[in-house]
């Protein structure tokens, strides 16, 4: 139903019954809302579950003196985004110079996190509270990342920027305007039907990471079936099993953002 275009791609509520929601018809015809602070947008309604092949390519405009390359990292809640943070900043950043941006919904806690576990100096690193529509910030209202990532590429002179979506349903991916290389990771304790339900982030992500393939027989995962599921639905778009935690499958992840790097940017990894 057309109608039901405005309605968040969130499966659990819908926020035109807020009373702190407004949503109105835009000029274009769409139906905008606004909340949570951000900037009025509407939501793009997704018909299937998208295709690797038909997805949106990195811009070829982008000016990296500008913003340095951008690596976008969404996932549903708890499937080990921080982690990947985490390991691909000890992995990068003696070679290379590297920010992040975190997004929570609430709180700053997944940047304090990185501080913590000291993924990069302090200054280099800031947490994003992105209030209770954490895809927005990515895909329709940016600007709330666009700004720090901007201002810590150039601080910096950053090779490479990290940006970790709060996490989100499988309905929720980076725009090309903010990310140019996008990981959607998802773990294996949501169950072996996940890469088979799609979504944007699992079909159109350059990257997919099934994570925590050391829990698979706990929870009666069956990773065969996640692979051949994934290699379907991806139209064989590389995907990689991985333990972030234990390390396992991060070098891979690390080959395929630097590939990517190359090509995008012309240099050569170091």
């Amino acid at each position: 139903m057309a109608s039901e275009a405005h309605h968040h791609d969130h499966d659990h509520h819908h926020h035109d019954h807020d009373e702190a929601t407004e949503s109105w018809v835009g000029q274009d015809g769409r139906v905008y809302h606004s909340h949570d602070g951000l900037a009025p947008h509407s939501h793009e309604p997704i018909y299937s579950p998208g295709y690797f092949s038909a997805r949106a390519r990195p811009l070829s405009t982008r000016n990296f003196r500008e913003r340095a390359f951008t690596i976008g990292i969404g996932g549903p809640v708890g499937t080990g985004k921080t982690a990947l943070m985490l390991a691909l900043c000890q992995f990068l950043r003696d070679k290379y110079s590297l920010a992040a941006v975190t997004n929570d919904i609430f709180t700053k806690e997944d940047g304090e996190f990185l501080i913590k576990h000291g993924a990069l100096p302090e200054e280099r690193i800031r947490a994003v509270e992105t209030g209770g529509c954490p895809h927005a910030a990515i895909r329709e209202d940016i600007s709330i990342n666009l700004g720090p990532l901007e201002e810590l590429s150039n601080l910096f002179k950053a090779d490479l920027l990290l940006c970790e979506s709060g996490g989100d349903n499988l309905a929720a991916n980076f725009s090309r305007e903010l990310a140019d290389y996008i990981i959607y990771i998802i773990d294996v304790s949501g169950g072996d039907k996940i890469p088979r339900k799609g979504g944007p982030g699992i079909t159109q992500a350059d990257l997919l990471v099934i994570n925590k393939t050391d829990l698979a027989q706990a929870v009666g995962a069956d990773l065969a079936v996640m692979e051949r599921d994934a290699l379907r639905m991806r139209d064989g778009g590389p995907f990689v099993f991985a333990q972030v935690k234990h390390g396992v499958g991060v070098e891979e992840i690390v080959n395929h953002i630097l590939q990517a790097w190359e090509v995008a940017t012309g240099n050569k990894r170091h």
